[in-house]
């Protein structure tokens, strides 16, 4: 009885862990780099500190590798799952600012009722909890499609460089406006939301992070404005993150409905 119970148990933590990893970051110890060298960055799906599943590369729709030289496009050879987490290589060639962005193909989730609205809750789509309070539908099951892509900015060197608000095209994007690394602690980064190639305005963006010794920032939620711009408080030193999740209803499809873009942008402040 004792085994049964204790079985339970995980199983159910299981699942709680499982609603609560949704996220999608490209992370590196150090997110300054030497020139010419191979930057490893790991994929975390999950949390910001740890990574739950790998992606397996035959989700990829694009990589991308932005800097001085304009876009390029690594070889998918070069993101690699092993265990819980998979890793992207890159390697800037000369000195600069650099984007590393990834595109994932869409999946498809269904969720009971009451972990929906908690996702909702929990993941920053307060907008669509709040249709569905206003409709009625807290008890309605919800089958979502979601799509995640995710940018990180890295330096190379001391010169910074240009071209950082270049759009990626993805179907869900953060534009950064400002370079982070010409930003000091107490300073701010403007970002633009960007969802199927159009800014979008009042959007939620969350932001977050690490500091040096690990501690976990505390998270702040903003919008945007009517340009789909927001700015971003550089509180202190450390590792960060901007993430937003743009939901809508789904009309027409019998199986869905709800689709979700997701994009999240990482970058490192010293």
């Amino acid at each position: 009885m004792q085994r049964r119970l204790a079985i339970l148990i995980l199983l159910v933590l299981a699942g709680a862990t499982a609603l609560q990893a949704h996220d999608l970051f490209l992370r590196l110890d150090s997110f300054f780099v030497e020139p010419g060298s191979s930057a490893r960055i790991r994929v975390l799906n999950g949390t910001f500190s740890k990574s739950e599943n790998s992606v397996a590369r035959d989700r990829l729709i694009d990589l991308t590798l932005l800097g001085p030289q304009g876009r390029t496009h690594p070889d998918t050879t070069m993101w690699s799952a092993t265990g819980d987490t998979s890793v992207l290589t890159v390697s800037p060639p000369t000195a600069g600012t650099y984007v590393v962005g990834a595109s994932l193909k869409p999946r498809e989730i269904t969720l009971v009722a009451k972990d929906f609205n908690q996702y909702l809750a929990d993941d920053g789509i307060p907008d669509v909890l709040a249709a569905r309070r206003r409709d009625g539908e807290l008890m309605k099951d919800a089958s979502e499609r979601y799509s995640k892509h995710v940018k990180a900015i890295i330096q190379a060197g001391a010169a910074r460089t240009s071209g950082l608000d270049t759009e990626l095209g993805y179907p869900a994007e953060l534009v950064p406006l400002t370079n982070p690394y010409d930003t000091q602690s107490g300073g701010w980064l403007r970002v633009r939301a960007m969802v199927d190639g159009k800014a979008v305005p009042n959007q939620l963006l969350v932001t977050g992070g690490r500091t040096p010794r690990g501690t976990r920032f505390t998270e702040r939620r903003m919008r945007t404005d009517t340009n789909g711009v927001a700015r971003v408080r550089i509180t202190q030193k450390g590792q960060w993150y901007v993430k937003f999740i743009h939901m809508v209803p789904v009309t027409g499809d019998p199986k869905l409905d709800y689709e979700s873009k997701w994009a999240t942008l990482t970058f490192q402040v010293r």
